[in-house]
């Protein structure tokens, strides 16, 4: 069984591979995303089982994803192919070269039309964390009746149950997103957010302050992901905080994913707080090294060298 299970939308990507506005001739590079996919692959590179669940289209891209994701070891035996809509698509333009602007078709598709049907319950009850995410909530009755399910069955079961804010103001209004997210904050283990999303659940205020008013809605970890700052981790117990680890960036897009996927996978090492974080941030620099979401995420075998070098220490 996975020591990892999720569950949410995994797109089809096309994206420009070089700056300017999408037209007749540009070249795209053909891939996919997804906020839990990514947190899947980069916990499986780490050495843990992992599954995803979601709906994909009786489509190429359907195809590609399954594939790519069945190449990265991610269990997708529970993963179900719709023939009654098409896999969504995401299409990205390089506008300039510092900014990427993003275009989604998936209102409708496959990844929207996930139902409670589709959680197992056995995969869930043997898992040791459930990762959600906010965007699948915010996809439609259906989706988010999903997540709740998922949620019960995994508190049910004594299952950590992860959640990341990650809020998407495209899809929902920060009211409707506050109220779903505050009853998901309240019975999860961990909860990661940006510093602007935090406020969705717990007023503004410097970083320490806001992870600890998220610990008292319910969690037993908050952690903060601050961008440049950094990030900060906090228990009922103690505190840590984590700068960056400095890296020539290729492409933004994924490194929250990213961070997730190494807190994550620390925590299914036994890893103490402050090496969790290590891990994040440097699964973050990874993602950001490389283009794509998920594709620059490391290798164990990667980190231990790096550790040899005395790079991660």
């Amino acid at each position: 069984m996975s020591a990892l299970v999720t569950l949410g939308e995994t797109m089809a990507v096309m994206a420009a591979d070089r700056p300017g506005r999408l037209d007749s001739g540009t070249s795209l590079r053909m891939g996919f995303a997804g906020a839990e996919a990514t947190v899947a692959i980069g916990v499986s590179r780490l050495g843990h089982k992992a599954s995803w669940t979601g709906r994909v289209g009786a489509d190429s891209a359907g195809t590609m994803i399954l594939a790519g994701l069945r190449g990265e070891s991610v269990d997708v035996s529970r993963a179900r192919v719709d023939d009654t809509a098409p896999t969504g698509l995401m299409l990205r333009e390089r506008r300039t070269p510092d900014h990427t602007h993003v275009t989604y078709y998936r209102r409708g598709l496959a990844g929207s039309r996930l139902v409670p049907e589709d959680v197992d319950a056995e995969l869930v009850a043997a898992a040791r964390i459930l990762h959600i995410t906010g965007i699948t909530p915010a996809l439609g009755a259906g989706p988010r009746a999903a997540v709740r399910h998922a949620v019960d069955l995994a508190r049910a079961a004594g299952v950590t149950v992860s959640l990341d804010l990650n809020h998407r103001a495209r899809l929902w209004s920060r009211q409707e997103a506050a109220a779903e997210l505050t009853g998901l904050v309240a019975r999860a283990d961990i909860v990661f957010a940006g510093a602007d999303e935090a406020t969705l659940i717990v007023p503004q205020d410097e970083p320490a302050a806001m992870a600890r008013a998220l610990l008292a809605r319910g969690p037993r970890e908050a952690v903060l992901k601050l961008g440049a700052r950094g990030a900060l981790a906090a228990t009922h117990d103690t505190e840590a905080v984590q700068d960056i680890v400095p890296v020539t960036p290729v492409n933004p897009i994924g490194a929250g994913d990213a961070f997730v996927a190494g807190y994550l996978a620390g925590h299914l090492d036994g890893a103490p707080l402050p090496a969790r974080l290590l891990l994040a941030a440097t699964c973050g620099a990874f993602a950001v090294a490389a283009p794509g979401d998920w594709e620059g995420l490391p290798r164990r075998a990667e980190l231990d060298l790096l550790k040899g070098e005395d790079v991660l220490r």
